[in-house]
């Protein structure tokens, strides 16, 4: 297991800093995520067995659904939609017209 505090981040190169903080923003996801699928699934077998009539579960499910999509977009999208790549695209752009 790697240490994650700040003092020995000062001797990371930038860009192993940068890799190791995404690994544990896909590790937080990738928990996250686990764990809807075995609390939804948890909630959805208690609710069928217990009021078959009147189901519930799809209300939690599709609130949390929408927030692990959220997390989702926050731990993939992000870094492609306005991210650093996008930003040195756009700068390169930018110089290549006026010049």
């Amino acid at each position: 297991m790697f240490c994650t505090s700040s003092r020995h981040d000062a001797s990371l190169s930038p860009e192993e800093r940068d890799a190791r903080r995404q690994v544990r923003r896909l590790r937080g996801f990738y928990h996250h995520a686990a764990l809807f699928v075995l609390v939804n699934t948890l909630l959805a077998g208690i609710d069928v067995l217990s009021s078959p009539d009147r189901l519930w579960f799809h209300w939690p499910l599709l609130g949390w659904g929408i927030w692990l999509a959220i997390h989702a977009y926050g731990t993939f999208g992000r870094h492609r939609w306005l991210g650093r790549d996008w930003e040195e695209r756009k700068v390169r752009e930018l110089m290549a017209g006026k010049g």
